[in-house]
């Protein structure tokens, strides 16, 4: 397994990580997503540790708790050979101040997070979302407090503007806090917003990428084709799909598909493989959460390192994938001696 350096971290994490999003099963959005239990969890856990992965991603939303208790259990045993990561800010529970990044909600729900891990301490606790109600310096120094606590080891955002994110680094440098070293964002072949801010800042201000929903909600699983109907036992069809169908601009979409198919045919690899290991070519991608309802679908994601896709294929994705920017981006990609993009093929044979 490889590992790259988070942000500007000295922690070094794998390049692909494991999300329990699907432990519990609470709720029907999270149901949608699975119904892992202890047992079914501990296999997978060891299925990861035995590929190198030793990164496991969850959140305090996640089945409202669900998923926390149940990863706390399967790694029972093992927790020192691990890097944890989870999440607050969205509601969690009844009233006004059971949501947010404010120090009152911040400092419970890492308590929470903490029992419900069975855990002295998280690794990387994220932001979950931004918090436009509370000041950025309140959040930012509950969490430099926990650092120095030693409940939180390191701190990232999540679901950032570009502006949320440069401010809080700002805020953090103007007091000697610990600063965000890394962003956990959605980024696909299906969608590349990603590219267009926040990856040219995370290359500026060394802030490192972990990746949530690589496939896009299932849809780059290699079970949807152009013509046929979208498969029922999925996310999507279930509603538990965090990618709004609004967003996906469907001929786009097919073309895709199309060049999955034929790179997929050329390297021997699945539909699901060939789009993580673009996703592994990436500027910024420090590593990249990969699901799985069952051990089949976990086995089938790890299959994605260990090779890489050529320069010319990375090219006929990106051909394929690429979408109109909005302003001011269109604006300033009309310079790009002005603006440059960012270094997409670099070390790419």
């Amino acid at each position: 397994m490889e590992f790259k350096q988070l942000g500007a971290s000295g922690l070094k994490v794998p390049v692909l990580s494991f999300g329990t999003a699907t432990f519990g099963g609470g709720g029907e959005f999270f149901k949608a997503w699975g119904n892992t239990q202890v047992d079914e969890a501990i296999r997978m856990i060891n299925l990861c540790m035995e590929a190198g992965v030793n990164f496991f991603d969850t959140a305090d939303i996640y089945s409202q708790g669900m998923s926390e208790e149940i990863l706390g259990k399967a790694i029972e045993g093992q927790r020192d050979k691990m890097i944890i990561s989870t999440k607050g800010t969205f509601p969690f529970g009844e009233g006004p101040n059971n949501q947010g990044s404010s120090r009152f909600h911040l400092m419970k729900q890492v308590e929470g997070s903490l029992k419900r891990l069975n855990t002295d301490y998280i690794d990387l606790y994220h932001m979950h979302g931004f918090d436009g109600n509370t000041p950025v310096e309140e959040t930012l120094r509950t969490l430099d407090d926990l650092v120095q606590s030693g409940k939180i080891r390191y701190i990232a955002a999540s679901n950032f503007s570009g502006w949320h994110l440069m401010k809080s680094l700002a805020v953090s440098e103007k007091y000697g806090w610990n600063k965000y070293v890394a962003h956990q964002v959605y980024y696909s072949l299906t969608n590349r917003e990603y590219e267009w801010e926040l990856m040219p800042l995370g290359l500026d201000q060394n802030v490192g990428a972990i990746i949530w929903s690589p496939l896009a909600a299932g849809r780059l699983g290699g079970k949807y084709r152009r013509g046929q109907p979208h498969p029922q036992d999925g996310r999507i069809a279930q509603g538990g799909s965090p990618v709004p169908e609004a967003v996906v601009n469907e001929e786009v979409f097919y073309n895709i598909i199309d060049v999955l198919d034929e790179i997929a045919a050329e390297t021997e690899k699945t539909v699901a493989q060939v789009s993580l290991n673009w996703l592994l070519q990436r500027p910024t991608v420090s590593s990249i959460i990969i699901g799985a309802r069952n051990e089949e679908q976990l086995k089938q994601n790890l299959g994605s390192v260990g090779w890489n896709l050529t320069k010319e294929q990375v090219k006929r994705l990106d051909a394929a994938s690429e979408t109109p920017t909005i302003y001011p981006y269109w604006h300033q990609r009309q310079n790009t001696k002005l603006n440059p993009l960012p270094p997409l093929y670099k070390g790419l044979k």
